[in-house]
Order: C-alpha cells, then structure tokens, then sequence
C-alpha cells in the first residue's frame, strides 16, 4: 500500500500539474474513441500499451478477456459495452488477449480449478475458442481463436449488432505479446493482418 501511496503522491505532485488542461477538459466531457477489452492480468497495461492519453480509452477488464453473450438481465459487462456503443458512441472496440495468459494456460492445459468455482464457470465463456484449438495444450492458439470467440460474443448485443449495421462501429482482434511488446491484428480466420493505423 505504501508504494500505491507514493505513486499517488507523484501523480498530485508530477503529473497532474503537467495535464492539467486536460483534466478540466475531461471533468466536463467524457467521448472516448475505444472501447478496450482486455485481460485483467497486471501485465496488461490498455492506455500503456496503445500510448493513450486518459479519457481516450474506454476499459473493460476480465479473466481472459472474455465477453459473454447477450443474456437479458443485470450484468457488468453487457452494461458497460452497452453504455460505450448506446451512450458514449465509441467508433472501435478492440478485444486485446495476449501471451502468457493465465486463464487460456489454465483451459488449455485442464487446470484443476476445482477449488475456484467462479472462476472455472466463469472460463466457459471460452468453450467456444477451446472447441476450435485441435491440439490441447497451444496456448498461442487459444489465445487467437478465444479472441475471435469475444468477437463473435460482442456481436449478439443488441447495442453492438445496431451499430454494426448502421456501419458506425468497427471491431477489431488483437494480440499482445508481453516479452517483445508486439501488437498483432487477427483477421476474422485469427491469422495476422495489417494494423490499421
């Protein structure tokens, strides 16, 4: 706590006073371009990683990065990507995963999660990318085809399926690679395509 404390410090002290235009900006508007949804893993930084300025991102973070379906009721995930699309109206949504990551290590390599029951219920929401690896244990191969599995997830809410069709949201896959710092797109067969810029 101590070093979170210090880092606050620092912020107040350094930070701030350096963007202080751009926070009495940000504390009358809120219109990120982005919604990021990425992995919960500390490794994986969204505004670090993309070189974003705070209230360009709009953040999601889960256990692998995963997005479930449409399901009518209250639910976190769903709220948030409806309030990005519905209300902010992000233009992008990018689902990043990324190497080395714990939840596609646990289902491709059949972790005993038995002592974690939310967690293993909650990796279902992968069962469709594990359906699709045909060699247990790749996990670069999970990681890609969990990606597109989210993809395909966003694409049943209704906020999402609207912006869609009216053309006013693009999706994207991505993959970031920890050790290189490398960021890959995927196109829709989960093979690397060009970054758009």
């Amino acid at each position: 706590m101590h070093d979170l404390a210090e880092g606050v410090a620092r912020f107040q002290r350094d930070v701030f006073p350096a963007k202080d235009g751009l926070f009495a900006r940000l504390a009358g508007q809120h219109t990120p371009h982005t919604l990021f949804i990425g992995c919960s893993d500390a490794r994986v930084v969204p505004e670090l990683i993309t070189d974003s300025e705070p209230g360009e991102l709009f953040v999601i973070r889960t256990a692998g990065n995963l997005v479930p379906a449409y399901s009518p009721g209250p639910d976190g995930v769903t709220a948030s990507i409806e309030y990005a699309v519905a209300v902010l109206g992000v233009r992008d949504i990018v689902v990043c995963g990324h190497s080395a990551c714990g939840a596609m290590t646990a289902l491709a390599q059949r972790h005993d999660l038995s002592g974690a029951s939310a967690t293993a219920d909650w990796l279902r929401h992968a069962d469709a990318a594990r359906a699709r690896v045909a060699s247990a244990g790749d996990i670069d191969a999970l990681v890609r085809h969990n990606v597109l599995a989210q993809l395909a997830n966003l694409a049943t809410h209704p906020s999402v399926a609207r912006a869609l069709a009216e053309r006013d949201l693009t999706l994207h896959g991505w993959i970031y690679d920890i050790p290189t710092g490398r960021v890959t797109a995927l196109d829709s067969a989960g093979h690397p395509a060009a970054m758009a810029a």
